[in-house]
């Protein structure tokens, strides 16, 4: 992705996701949450109420973010709400042993402030369930707020606060990341990797690396080791040609 096409600003880079919430007073509050820090993308997946974001609560909670709340988006999919991004981070407490790289809030709002070619979304799951694992798996990162172990239960609404407010004090710092480790070509959108995970999934089956019907965890792990290097789209070109390489060499079966 070309930063030319599109406003360089975290403030406008960045989206807060928010899948199937139940109860509209919490989408209120983050949209308070957002608004407050100086954001204003907001995307909801499947929330409970389809009217959620007008609903009394929300508005009562949003305490003045009317526009962050007016302005959001509803849509029936996590693809849907990561359409044109090109990196998000998955937000939980619970660890999962396949997820992406974990990393704190400050870290990745460093990340996400340096690199102006990144169109991110932070993904909250729901008050009681969390992020199911297939769009943590989706995600790049695994983002866990450090927290009193011993009680480490935060709100929606608390969680996207820290969220906020830690990528704001990123964007009005320097706004560098003092790492030679970053993305050097155009990052791969979301849509582009899982792209490339089906069909080189397609290319290992065809030659009984992978058995279909016992997959197991061969899939998951490669997802992880490939997450943590920031694919960029020539990079997710050459693991598809590879890909297409194996296919086109096979016997056709009959």
């Amino acid at each position: 992705m070309n930063p030319d096409q599109f406003d360089t600003s975290l403030f406008t880079r960045l989206r807060f996701v928010l899948v199937e919430t139940s109860r509209p007073g919490n989408i209120g509050a983050a949209a308070r949450a957002m608004k407050t820090m100086g954001f204003s993308d907001l995307v909801l997946v499947n929330p409970r109420f389809p009217d959620a974001a007008s609903q009394e609560e929300a508005v009562a909670f949003a305490s003045g973010a009317q526009d962050v709340l007016s302005g959001a988006r509803i849509v029936g999919s996590i693809e849907e709400a990561l359409m044109d991004c090109n990196f998000a981070a998955a937000v939980s407490a619970r660890l999962r042993e396949f997820s992406p790289p974990v990393t704190a809030p400050r870290e990745l709002a460093a990340e996400l402030a340096g690199n102006v070619s990144l169109k991110a979304a932070l993904v909250f799951g729901n008050e009681r369930f969390g992020l199911p694992n297939e769009i943590v798996e989706k995600c790049n990162v695994l983002i866990n707020i450090p927290a009193n172990p011993a009680y480490s239960s935060l709100n929606l609404g608390q969680a996207v606060q820290v969220l906020a407010y830690e990528c704001r004090v990123a964007a009005l710092g320097d706004g560098h990341i003092d790492s030679p480790v970053g993305f050097h070509g155009d990052a791969a959108s979301l849509i582009q990797v899982d792209g490339m995970y089906q069909h080189l999934e397609e290319a290992l089956v065809a030659i009984d690396f992978l058995n279909p019907d016992s997959p197991k965890k061969l899939m998951p792990r490669l997802k992880r080791m490939f997450s943590r290097t920031g694919l960029e789209v020539e990079e997710v070109n050459i693991l598809r040609g590879i890909a297409k390489k194996i296919l086109s060499s096979l016997p056709v079966k009959k």
